[in-house]
């Protein structure tokens, strides 16, 4: 099931890029469409899990919740959206890919966790992937909001990081609470922030924005399957298993993006993508050689018989 997600989350985030590109390129303003999309989801999240009593609206009331929307989802795509205005999105996407190692570090300093030699140097190799993947494409333009942007998004996975590891002290404090619901309260004070900052520094968007196919279409996208799919996979993973092995999709989703942006928007690769599809993949292969040696450990060792009695059967 862990892998099954994980792949789902790759997928899934990996196609965002072409959604959110899409929204943009329609008029959406950009914190005004990440907050709606998060409030959105969230709300409906919750609302779902309340009907079903394994959730209840008093986790709201939590300060929990509040800081790691104020991490995960407002530190990360606040910084993220903005910073597409003044940087190429392949530009963003290195410095996104970023994530995992600051991950590594911040964890071997918060939790005094020994950062192993073959993660560190997959977390090298993913980061040169992505570089050879999107290198031939890549077009600097030296300015101060091209400096800004470049800072904002690593800002951004700043506290991109600093959310992941505290989810995991989250879960551990809110035992009672489940994954997603926690996920979706988080999404909703995330995505409330957003159209705070949006009302403070956008204009609403023209109806006829609002009413377009494109931003219809990318809104929906984004907050069904991006947010309400995609985001609660990724919080079950952040839960169940070592917070850097779900965060390895930023390895994966940049082959997924380039793919996606041939076959739907026209956009051209290089040859020089399979190299880096390549690398990225062996990169991700390296950072996650443990837990998926216990993963798939675990199949091994647990016989056929055995399986049986602990599922009840005969």
């Amino acid at each position: 099931m862990i892998l099954i997600a994980y792949s789902l989350v790759c997928l899934i985030f990996g196609t965002t890029f072409l959604a959110i590109k899409i929204g943009v390129d329609a008029g959406l303003p950009p914190f005004f469409s990440a907050g709606l999309r998060f409030l959105v989801a969230g709300s409906a999240i919750l609302a779902w899990m309340a009907i079903k009593r394994k959730a209840s609206f008093k986790l709201l009331l939590r300060k929990e919740p509040a800081l790691t929307g104020l991490l995960l989802t407002f530190g990360t795509f606040a910084s993220l959206y903005w910073a597409e205005q003044h940087v190429s999105s392949g530009l963003a996407a290195v410095l996104s890919a970023t994530g995992p190692i600051m991950i590594l570090l911040l964890q071997s300093v918060v939790h005094r966790k020994r950062v192993s030699d073959v993660s560190l140097i997959g977390c090298l190799v993913g980061l040169a992937g992505v570089l050879l993947l999107v290198l031939p494409s890549l077009k600097l333009n030296m300015s101060l909001l091209w400096l800004a942007g470049c800072i904002v998004v690593l800002i951004g996975e700043c506290a991109y990081a600093t959310g992941t590891l505290y989810t995991r002290t989250v879960t551990a404090r809110l035992p009672e609470a489940h994954p997603i619901a926690l996920n979706a309260a988080q999404m909703m004070y995330g995505g409330a922030a957003m159209l705070l900052l949006s009302l403070l520094t956008e204009s609403p968007p023209p109806s006829a924005v609002l009413a377009s196919k494109d931003a219809i279409g990318s809104l929906l996208y984004l907050t069904v399957v991006g947010s309400m799919i995609g985001h609660s996979l990724y919080y079950w993973l952040v839960a169940k298993t070592d917070p850097v092995f779900p965060s390895t999709w930023l390895y994966i989703s940049p082959p997924i993006a380039v793919g996606a942006g041939m076959l739907f928007y026209g956009e051209k690769v290089a040859l020089m993508s399979a190299a880096g599809v390549a690398t990225i993949i062996l990169g991700t292969m390296l950072v996650n050689a443990e837990p998926l040696k216990q993963l798939l450990g675990r199949a091994v060792i647990v016989p056929l018989p055995h399986r049986r009695k602990l599922n009840g059967e005969d």
